[in-house]
């Protein structure tokens, strides 16, 4: 049974089991289960998705620069409601200068371990951030763990809010199969919690945190986000939680063992991250 079908047979007002006791016989984290998103508008949410398709494909501009493109498309908002809107739905400039990212002032932060770091073989860094998923009533967050080098999505996870249970629940699915050398992140209070890094440190893991402003930071990841949003989220109309983790988790599926990914010279990311496959200069990566 897989992680949707396990969701769909949680039964809200068992006689006999609560939903915390369903959970724990089905190794589900109670983060992964449909609450029903707050209540917003239609305006409201076709603003969020006008600056969630902006951000993809534009990720270095910031709150100020939205504020201008959304103009061109006929929405004017001032520049502090976009600034809150974009906190809410967890998007990050990677461009110099204010970021949403906040981290919690009593969480360590972390060096950024990967300047002229040459990556040359799966397992040696992954890369995790969070995205916004719209649907037809509100809008979701996705979390992905994914393996630098090979583009393999080691795990992910859906959540209804910004809470750290759902990427501390990925990170630890996505160590049950192994652990990396540097698992890199941004300072986002939800990777700057306790019980999420040292999830890492007793695994053995080195944390690594975004420097501010740095292209190449994250820049994986955010392709991925792309990628995904490009070719599943915005030609879907997701219904429900159900409806999204259902076509969500069909497409990671498709891209990890059945997309062919132009970075990797056509190869599917599967196959250079369990097999090996073509390890060659054109797959080194040196971060600058």
């Amino acid at each position: 049974m897989n992680r949707s079908e396990k969701i769909s047979s949680i039964e809200h007002g068992h006689k006999n089991l609560s939903v915390r006791q369903q959970c724990k016989l089905l190794g589900l984290n109670r983060s992964s289960l449909y609450y029903p998103a707050q209540q917003i508008s239609q305006e409201k949410l076709y603003h969020y998705n006008m600056i969630d398709e902006l951000f993809t494909k534009r990720p270095f501009l910031g709150y100020r620069r939205i504020t201008l493109a959304l103009r061109d498309y006929g929405i004017h908002l001032n520049k502090k409601t976009v600034y809150a809107y974009m906190q809410v739905m967890g998007l990050r400039s990677i461009s110099p200068g204010p970021h949403t990212s906040v981290a919690h002032p009593e969480h360590k932060i972390y060096p950024y371990l990967l300047r002229g770091l040459p990556i040359t073989r799966p397992m040696q860094v992954w890369g995790t951030d969070l995205t916004y998923i719209r649907m037809q009533q509100g809008f979701l967050y996705l979390v992905a763990i994914i393996d630098w080098y090979s583009r393999f999505v080691v795990s992910w996870r859906l959540s209804t809010s910004l809470s750290a249970d759902f990427c501390i629940d990925a990170m630890r699915e996505a160590l049950n199969a192994g652990s990396p050398d540097i698992a890199n992140m941004d300072q986002g209070s939800q990777f700057t919690c306790l019980e999420f890094t040292e999830l890492l440190e007793d695994a053995g893991v080195k944390i690594s945190m975004d420097g501010r402003g740095s292209f190449w930071d994250n820049i994986f990841t955010e392709r991925f986000w792309r990628t995904i949003k490009c070719e599943e989220v915005y030609p879907k109309e997701y219904i429900d939680f159900a409806h999204a983790l259902k076509s969500i988790e069909a497409y990671i599926h498709y891209y990890n063992y059945q997309r062919h990914h132009s970075r990797l010279a056509n190869y599917q990311p599967s196959l250079i991250h369990f097999n090996g496959l073509m390890v060659t200069p054109d797959l080194n990566i040196t971060i600058s």
